[in-house]
C-alpha cells in the first residue's frame, strides 16, 4: 500500500533528483545497489526478529525481502522516489499486506507509528546542515519505541566526498553516535566495505543505538 505525500526534499535533493537517477541508471546500477544487504539485515536483527521496521531512504533496496524472509511482520519503506518504491511494490506484490511504502521526506514525515527498528543506509550522510541533522534526530526519537534500535550507516571518514552529484558528510563511529546520541545509547558499531556495481569500494561506518 502506498501513502504518497508531497516529496519536498528537506533532506537534501528533492524527489525529482532521485527520479532522474533511477531513470538514468535503473535499480541495479545505482552506486548503492547490493543484491544481498548482509550488514543491514544483521544489524536490524541484532535483538532478534522485530515486529515493525521502518527503512528510511529505502529506494528499491532488497532489504525488505530479506527482513520478510526472516520473519519481520511489517516493513515500512520511506523514500522520495515514487518509481523506486513502485519497483519494490511490484517485486513484493504477493507480500504487499506486510509492506507499506510512503513517498515522503524523512525530515518532515509524520511518523504516526512507533517502530521496533529504524534503519537508514546512506540517508544521514546527505544531511550536511546542522539543522537537517537535528530534525533527523527528532524524527528518529519520535518514531522508535523505547528500547527499540536505531541502525544508521554512512560513508566512513575515508569514504567518498560526494554521491550522485551531491556533497556528503563522512563519519567515524564515535562521531556518528554522538550526532545521533540524544535519547539513544550506543550498542554496537562496525565498518563495512560496499562494492558498487562497477566494483569501486566505498567504506561505510555503521552504528546501532538503543532508544532510551
Amino acid at each position: 500500500m502506498t501513502d504518497q505525500r508531497d516529496p519536498r526534499g528537506a533532506a537534501g535533493a528533492g524527489g525529482a533528483h532521485w527520479e532522474s537517477v533511477y531513470a538514468e541508471k535503473g535499480r541495479d546500477q545505482v552506486s548503492w545497489y547490493e543484491e544481498t544487504p548482509t550488514t543491514s539485515t544483521e544489524l536490524v536483527l541484532l535483538d532478534g526478529v522485530p515486529t515493525h521496521v521502518v527503512d528510511v531512504g529505502a529506494g528499491a533496496s532488497m532489504l525488505p525481502d530479506a527482513l520478510l524472509d526472516a520473519g519481520v511482520e511489517h516493513v515500512t519503506l520511506v523514500d522520495l522516489s515514487v518509481s523506486a518504491l513502485a519497483l519494490t511494490e511490484l517485486r513484493l506484490e504477493e507480500r504487499g499486506t506486510r509492506v507499506t511504502t510512503v513517498v515522503a521526506d524523512v525530515l518532515d514525515h509524520d511518523f504516526a507509528e512507533r517502530h521496533d527498528v529504524w534503519h537508514d543506509r546512506a540517508v544521514f550522510h546527505f544531511l550536511v546542515e546542522p539543522a537537517q541533522r537535528a530534525a533527523y534526530g527528532r524524527q528518529a526519537r519520535s518514531a522508535v519505541r523505547s528500547g527499540g534500535l536505531l541502525v544508521v550507516g554512512t560513508f566512513a571518514e575515508d569514504g567518498p566526498e560526494q554521491c550522485s552529484g551531491l556533497p556528503v558528510a563522512r563519519y567515524g563511529a564515535e562521531q556518528l553516535a554522538a550526532e545521533l546520541g540524544a535519547g539513544f545509547t550506543p550498542v554496537e558499531s562496525r565498518r563495512s566495505e560496499h562494492h558498487t556495481p562497477w566494483d569501486a569500494v566505498q567504506p561505510f561506518t555503521w552504528v546501532v543505538l538503543r532508544r532510551d
